[in-house]
């Protein structure tokens, strides 16, 4: 990931509905949701919802997918991963008497999800 990337998904997280929306599409999977369903779980009028989809999708954070008549929005876990390295990757010049061990990145069983994530 270069720089101009991470400042674009550091910008579009900077938003109190924009990161509530994208950490309840990461605990819902790859299968994401509609957003209908989304604007429900988050009371969010539809015109404001889809303003902050497009800024999480032109970050690259979310994908997008048409199944039949609706769109489905899920967590773009690569783009995620590639971010998180990105953040990581100088830290502490890898002394890790400094900063510590650094925790893997790995998804959470969806029971620990559920219990670290204060959505829905």
């Amino acid at each position: 990931m270069e720089k101009k990337q991470a400042l674009s998904c550091l910008a579009a997280l900077a938003h109190e509905t924009r990161l509530t929306l994208f950490r309840l599409l990461v605990k819902m999977g790859p299968d994401g949701l509609p957003a209908g369903d989304i604007a429900q779980r988050l009371n969010v009028p539809p015109p404001t919802l889809s303003f902050h989809l497009k800024e999480l999708e032109r970050a690259g954070l979310i994908i997008p997918t048409r199944q039949h008549r609706q769109i489905l929005y899920a967590a773009n876990y690569e783009a995620m991963r590639d971010w998180f390295d990105f953040m990581m990757r100088d830290c502490c010049q890898g002394d890790a008497s400094i900063c510590g061990e650094l925790p893997a990145v790995t998804c959470c069983p969806p029971a620990t999800l559920k219990e670290t994530l204060d959505v829905g």
